[in-house]
């Protein structure tokens, strides 16, 4: 009767072994860099992580920025080149769940500016970032328009700029393309990793993770 009563017991731990196993295969697997831990002297402002956006809502739950890890390792080469010219980066956006790239898209349907949900956003994948320049000392650097700014005025080979804001968008964009970033051409502020094809899309609240 003990033997029975063990092997019962046995049987229902390796089932539940089992099930956990099953589970854990289920979680989305990624491998997302805390990008404030790798870069000591990265700004993290996103204002997704507040109301102040064009969807007038809080997306995110915690203003906190990953990357995929080369695309990482290639924004912490960035920020030495910059900060070796006087600059250090200000984060506006990175990993963006899925279920929030929906609600971007429901606001503005407009593939222009906006990556239909079905196929994904870059940023879904963790491979692609939104970024500004700071001073060292923290100081706002002038650039061609505000973040998410619909419209001309947002490109990023734009004619014309005033001599100082041209300046400033081309220590950027030089910096991103040595470290091994691709330039949006509809975006100044947005850099995509090459190895973006490699990561699957995510849905991990940022609070997951």
């Amino acid at each position: 009767m003990l033997i029975l009563r063990f092997a019962g017991c046995l049987a229902m731990v390796l089932a539940s072994s089992a099930i956990l196993l099953a589970q854990l295969a289920e979680l989305p697997r990624h491998n997302l860099v805390d990008l404030q831990a790798l870069i000591t002297d990265l700004v993290v402002d996103m204002p997704y992580a507040t109301p102040y956006n064009f969807t007038g809502e809080t997306l995110y739950p915690a203003n906190r920025a990953f990357l995929v890890e080369p695309a990482a390792a290639a924004l912490a080469s960035a920020a030495e080149l910059l900060r070796a010219q006087g600059y250090r980066l200000k984060i506006l956006d990175a990993y963006r769940p899925l279920s929030v790239q929906r609600k971007l898209w429901e606001k503005n349907p407009d593939r222009n500016f906006v990556a239909h949900p079905d196929t994904g956003s870059r940023h879904n994948r963790g491979a692609s970032v939104d970024l500004t320049l700071l001073t060292l000392d923290g100081a706002e650097v002038e650039m061609p328009s505000l973040y998410d700014e619909f419209g001309a005025k947002a490109g990023a080979f734009q004619k014309g700029l005033p001599p100082a804001v041209e300046a400033n968008l081309k220590i950027l964009q030089q910096a991103m393309q040595a470290a091994g970033f691709k330039l949006l051409a509809s975006e100044w502020w947005h850099f995509d990793h090459p190895s973006f094809k490699d990561f699957p899309l995510l849905d991990i609240p940022l609070t997951g993770l």
